[in-house]
């Protein structure tokens, strides 16, 4: 197995809306904000070479919504998914799996690109799987109105008028184990219903893909918890429980969205779980 971090874009979050009832003179300690209280956001992909598969875990905003649209995340750099994927060798085309944490546009915009005379949509990994699940994706797809601003249908629904569309099996509790994808997802519902957070065996070690249960390592306390969130009472629990088993087992947890900080461990320490070590993917993958 190999791996590789997957850059789909960077672009800039409220700092509030990203830290929720926190004050900013606490969360701008890690995440400093701009002269529009914007902070920076990556949108940093993660990619799974395991024999004849090849596995992309999210895909970032995409490029086909308007500028309108994307002028209200500010995007910044130069990163897209194809110029990441031909720098490891790779084309979106030998892609066999696209796994989506979840369907907010900022996970799975990249998923679905438009046709060649942009009369409609079609896949942007044409030999590729999609991976959801039975109750996240009925939960996309009968928006409720806290959330319906982030589940657009046209990054969704041609997924399944595809026919490439599938399903993980649903656990009892957090964890599955051993998935049909080669890893393990522990399932977490206080950010959206059945978020996806897959922990993955690489060299003895276990890599956590983040996804929105932990944005950046400004979240690691606990009471920090994204303003966006559906439940965020059930968050303070998901991420407590995570958090302390990461620390336990010295997990890795690369973090999709800090824009500055590719991957993290944690410790216990008097104070509840905190950074423990930053490395960059270069540190843990090569």
């Amino acid at each position: 197995m190999k791996l590789y971090p997957i850059q789909a874009g960077n672009f800039k979050l409220d700092g509030g809306a990203m830290f929720g009832v926190v004050p900013k003179s606490l969360w701008s300690r890690t995440n400093p904000s701009d002269e529009n209280n914007m902070i920076d956001i990556a949108a940093r992909c993660l990619l799974i070479e395991d024999g004849n598969r090849l596995i992309l875990i999210d895909t970032g905003m995409g490029n086909k919504q308007s500028d309108k649209f994307y002028g209200y995340y500010f995007l910044w750099g130069d990163d897209n998914i194809d110029k990441s994927l031909a720098s490891f060798g790779f084309h979106r085309d030998d892609v066999t799996d696209v796994f989506m944490t979840h369907l907010h546009f900022d996970h799975c915009g990249g998923s679905i690109q438009f046709n060649k005379d942009k009369t409609g949509y079609e896949p942007a990994f044409k030999n590729a799987k999609f991976w959801s699940n039975k109750d996240h994706w009925k939960w996309a797809t009968e928006p409720n109105r806290r959330e319906k601003a982030s589940f657009l249908e046209e990054n969704i629904l041609p997924m399944e008028e595809s026919g490439q569309l599938y399903f993980t099996q649903l656990p009892d509790g957090h964890l599955q184990k051993n998935s049909e994808l080669g890893f393990d997802i522990f399932y977490a519902n206080g950010h959206t219903d059945k978020q996806m957070i897959p922990m993955i065996n690489y060299k003895g070690k276990t890599i956590c893909f983040m996804a929105d249960l932990l944005p950046t390592a400004g979240h690691l306390p606990i009471p920090f918890v994204m303003g966006y969130d559906t439940r965020p009472l059930l968050t303070l629990d998901e991420k407590e429980l995570f958090l302390d088993m990461a620390a336990k087992n010295d997990y890795y947890l690369f973090l999709e969205h800090d824009a500055h900080n590719e991957i993290i461990t944690v410790e216990h320490t008097e104070k509840g779980v905190r950074l423990k070590e930053t490395f960059t993917c270069n540190n843990i993958f090569n």
